[in-house]
């Protein structure tokens, strides 16, 4: 959907959620072609029992990718995507968790540099099916303030 929202209308505290998505191997070992990143704790079943999680682990760049996908609800020709700060990879995600993620919008300031523009930062975080938090970071939006 195709929605236009300014600056001004983006309210503190507003959130939306996803559906769940089960995390499967396919998506561990597409992402690993696709980056390169064929790390044992990803792709070496044998070797990561021996390890601290007993299990391979989902790259944190798949669940980050999965996870901003999962966001993108709407379509908002007056904004765009100024990056992401405070990435964390809180808990590792297993073959088979299904994540769903919040995103709330948590701060909104003017641009430093644009007076047409202001910043809303939106704090995304994906779960696991258990309600434990597996990754946290904060979009920050560049969006098109109302003309006056």
């Amino acid at each position: 959907m195709i929605r236009s929202q300014y600056y001004e209308e983006y309210e503190l505290g507003a959130f939306r959620e996803s559906f769940g998505r089960t995390i499967t191997e396919t998506d561990i070992v597409m992402h690993a072609g696709q980056t390169g990143d064929f790390y044992p704790h990803h792709m070496d079943a044998e070797w990561c029992k021996q390890q601290d999680f007993g299990q391979r682990i989902a790259h944190g760049t798949l669940i980050f990718s999965v996870a901003v996908g999962m966001t993108a609800t709407e379509v908002n020709p007056e904004a765009f995507s100024y990056g992401y700060d405070r990435l964390r990879f809180v808990k590792p995600v297993f073959i088979g968790d299904t994540i769903r993620v919040r995103v709330t919008i948590h701060e909104k300031k003017d641009h430093h540099k644009r007076p047409d523009y202001g910043i809303v930062s939106e704090r995304c975080e994906a779960t696991n099916q258990h309600g434990e938090t597996v990754l946290v970071c904060d979009h920050l939006l560049m969006v098109k303030k109302r003309s006056e």
